[in-house]
């Protein structure tokens, strides 16, 4: 009797273990970042520089979540091959930053130990948001908004632990993140819109998962 009663608390514990979840992610990720504009035109990965990044994740539910993130990534770029008005070359090295805040959608259930719920280890997922990107460079600094879009998997390599791979593409609504030589060099005025500067993140992360969603497990989710 005293064994049925302990066989039957262990596969009690084994299933509050199992089911689960968490909250919250914190974390930090690693890559390469490189810029589309007047000195690069249409050229992915040309020139990339050094990117990292650290990142603070709210999942919402198995599908969506929030992810705030600060990033830094070298950016350079070089007009050779190209022509000019003035036929002037250029060329620029600048330390970007931004700030930001990005909803994810993920296509499968993500999670780990839900059953029930048809989680999956590994999920692809698409985000979208809005960023502050700033260069702070004396006499020749940058601020402006971004818009970020990408696609990115994420895979849990335990129960706390995630791993990801990202690519984004992050539209600014400027002209002047390769410095105010390249500010609008064929004379074509910009606007918000029109004529600006892309940069773009290949980021591979690692987070930790805290914050229970619950302590007391139930097959209400």
């Amino acid at each position: 009797m005293n064994k049925t009663i302990l066989i039957i608390l262990f596969l009690i514990t084994t299933t509050i273990v199992s089911a689960q979840s968490y909250k919250y992610e914190i974390g930090a990720g690693a890559g390469i970042g490189f810029y589309i504009g007047d000195a690069n035109p249409n050229k992915p990965f040309r020139k990339p520089g050094a990117a990292f990044d650290m990142e603070f994740r709210w999942n919402i539910n198995y599908r969506w979540a929030l992810k705030s993130s600060l990033s830094t990534a070298t950016m350079r770029g070089e007009s050779s091959g190209l022509y000019y008005p003035s036929s002037a070359t250029y060329s620029f090295k600048r330390q970007l930053v931004d700030l930001g805040l990005q909803a994810e959608f993920n296509f499968f259930n993500y999670g780990m130990g839900q059953s029930y719920l048809n989680t999956k280890r590994i999920s692809p997922y698409i985000l979208a948001g809005i960023n502050f990107v700033m260069v702070p460079k004396c006499g020749d600094g940058y601020y402006s908004l971004s818009l970020p879009l990408g696609v990115g998997v994420k895979y849990k390599l335990a129960k706390r632990w995630n791993m990801m791979l990202e690519f984004s593409m992050r539209k600014t609504l400027g002209d002047k993140l390769d410095g105010k030589s390249l500010d609008d060099p064929y004379g074509i005025e910009s606007s918000a819109l029109k004529n600006t500067d892309w940069y773009s993140y290949t980021m591979f992360s690692i987070t930790y998962d805290f914050g229970l969603k619950r302590r007391v497990c139930n097959n209400i989710d």
